[in-house]
């Protein structure tokens, strides 16, 4: 779009505005989030970062709606209480939680059960959570191509700017008229 307009850009120059960007674009679409189910599917992916993989904490409602994701350097218990209070923070103590065989979410899970006292019922079951490694496919499309991150700070960044594209493509964004937007103005709406 630039070169089109005469304009030279290097694609470092991008990167320093994404870097600088998106974390208030992402404070803003967090306020401006549709509400999300009450049954939450929860899983975890890998992104390299720094020739080392990291691990993607991600979760989706039944209807396959972005609730939440969060990016560690560890798959445990500490990595899944961070995202799951960080979840229920923003969302409220969901009726049920679906997860693989790990471990470290279910630990997580029932400590915050205990410690709150909240009625969340657990479900452990791959099968059940197709949803939401269907839906890890759309984030891994992007990131494949880029090879891999340099930093831990700027792949957090980015791939919250991605998680935010790929929710305005799945209509996560309220507060809209009843026109229909493309998913460009919608983004552009984040900045107003």
């Amino acid at each position: 779009m630039m070169a089109e307009r005469g304009v030279v850009v290097d694609h470092a120059t991008v990167h320093r505005w994404s870097i600088k960007i998106l974390p208030v674009l992402a404070a803003v679409f967090r306020r401006r989030k549709r509400p999300v189910g009450s049954s939450w599917r929860v899983d975890e992916t890998y992104i390299k970062v720094g020739g080392q993989w990291k691990y993607l904490y991600r979760a989706v409602d039944r209807a396959g709606a972005t609730i939440d994701f969060l990016l560690r350097a560890h798959r445990d218990y500490a990595a899944a209480r961070a995202f799951f209070e960080r979840a229920i923070d923003a969302h409220g103590v969901p009726e049920t939680i679906t997860i693989d065989k790990s471990g470290a979410n279910k630990a997580a899970i029932e400590g915050m059960r205990a410690d709150s006292g909240a009625d969340i019922k657990l479900r452990q079951s791959k099968y059940l959570n197709n949803i939401v490694e269907q839906d890890h496919r759309a984030i891994k499309r992007i990131v494949r191509p880029m090879l891999g991150f340099k930093s831990f700070r700027c792949a957090s960044i980015l791939v919250a700017g991605i998680e935010i594209m790929h929710m305005i493509n799945k209509g996560q964004l309220a507060g809209l008229k009843e026109q229909a937007w493309s998913a460009a103005d919608q983004f552009y709406s984040l900045a107003f």
